[in-house]
Formats: structure tokens, C-alpha cells, sequence
């Protein structure tokens, strides 16, 4: 009776893991660090676009020569479409994290198709681009979510570090966490979006890019999308 109860747990265990960790490989490989090599790191921008974060944030990558990722929400990508095709023209990768922003690790393959499906056509109606590479929101998956994400061409990818810039600790605080907990081949997480407010403020985010990118420079670093290999 023992034995079976401890395989129980283990067995529950084992699948809380793959639902809930970022980059649990239980569920299907998920991309955990660049493939660039030396003091790469990715800079990852969740659940945008927003009108007034993604701009600044923008402007501030340009000013710099530095390009991202940027995983859109296929409803946000709807409402500013400009702005999609903003990313894309200014070298950024696109990445798809769905449309709805609905935890997906207890819906069913036909809704993470769907999911999926509609968010990639609103990017791609947006941008011109078909994204390569899936986030699914907070990360959480079923057995079921990378293989659909493979069926429509995209990668799914995790993140070595996230800073919870979603809280608004404040633009020092992020910034902060970002430099100190940056490491050669990190995938950074940080929001040009909220995935459950369509204005939500990310301000303090795009606030920190600055102090982000200047500080990891000087620390020699160098910035690569996940387009690069």
C-alpha cells in the first residue's frame, strides 16, 4: 500500500512538474537558453503590444542597436496591428504566445489549436511574418501543447530568469534583478504587455530597458534574438 502511494505522489509530482515548470522537458523539449554561444543573452518581451510600453521600448532598443523578441498576444496584435509590424521592421523576432492568454495546462488539445491557430494569423496579419517560436502564458503546459506548437512551426521556449516586472516593483527594482541575474545564454523575461488588461501599464518595464541594456553592455555582454543561432 506504501509503494503505491509513493508512486502516486511521484507520479503527481512528476506531472505538476511538467505543467507548471517553464522548462520542464516532461511535456516536450522547450528552448532554455540561447543557441547563441560566449555572453549571449535574449531579451524576451511577453504580451504585448501596448500602446504606450512597446514604443518606448522600441525606441530604446533602437537607440542602442539592440534587438529582441517579442512574444504578441494575437488579441493585442489585433487592436495595434502598427505596432506588430513595428517589431518586425525593425529586426525584432516575433514570437506567438497565443490569443487568449488562458493558462493552457488543463485545456484540451482542440482549444490549444485554436489558441494557437488564431494567434499566429493575427501576427502574421499584422506583421507579414510567420513566428517561429511559442510562449505559452506563465509557461504552464498539458502533454499536448509543444507537439501543437510544432505542427504549426513554432519552438516552444521557456526563460532562464524572470524578474516579475508584471508586479511593478518599480523601474529600479527591475532593472536591478535583470542585471544581477543575467547570465551568458539567459532568456530574460520581462512584459511590453498584460495579457489580461489590454492597457495595462508596463511603463515601468520599458522604463528599465535602458539600465538594462547599458549595465549588461558594460558587463560584455551582447544581445541576440532567438532568430539567431
Amino acid at each position: 500500500m506504501m509503494g503505491a502511494v509513493a508512486l502516486g505522489v511521484a507520479i503527481a509530482g512528476g506531472a505538476a512538474h511538467g505543467a507548471f515548470h517553464r522548462n520542464s522537458p516532461l511535456f516536450g523539449r522547450v528552448r532554455t537558453e540561447t543557441a547563441a554561444r560566449g555572453n549571449a543573452v535574449a531579451l524576451t518581451f511577453d504580451d504585448g503590444p501596448n500602446p504606450d510600453a512597446t514604443p518606448a521600448i522600441l525606441d530604446a532598443l533602437g537607440e542602442r542597436g539592440v534587438k529582441a523578441t517579442f512574444f504578441t498576444l494575437g488579441r493585442h496584435a489585433e487592436r495595434w496591428p502598427e505596432l506588430v509590424r513595428r517589431v518586425a521592421d525593425e529586426g525584432h523576432a516575433v514570437g506567438n504566445h497565443g490569443y487568449f492568454h488562458r493558462k493552457l495546462h488543463r485545456r484540451s488539445p482542440h482549444y490549444v489549436r485554436e489558441d494557437l491557430r488564431l494567434g499566429t494569423e493575427a501576427i502574421e496579419r499584422a506583421s507579414g511574418v510567420h513566428p517561429r517560436w511559442f510562449r505559452a502564458p506563465h509557461g504552464f503546459r498539458s502533454p499536448w501543447v509543444v507537439a501543437i506548437a510544432r505542427r504549426f512551426g513554432q519552438e516552444t521556449v521557456g526563460w532562464s530568469l524572470g524578474v516579475w516586472d508584471s508586479e511593478r516593483p518599480g523601474a529600479d527594482v527591475i532593472a536591478q534583478r535583470t542585471i544581477e541575474g543575467a547570465r551568458p545564454r539567459s532568456i530574460l523575461l520581462l512584459h511590453d504587455g498584460d495579457g489580461y488588461d489590454p492597457a495595462g501599464d508596463r511603463t515601468q518595464t520599458a522604463q528599465a530597458v535602458p539600465s538594462i541594456v547599458d549595465a549588461l553592455h558594460q558587463r560584455g555582454y551582447r544581445f541576440v534574438t532567438l532568430d539567431e543561432e
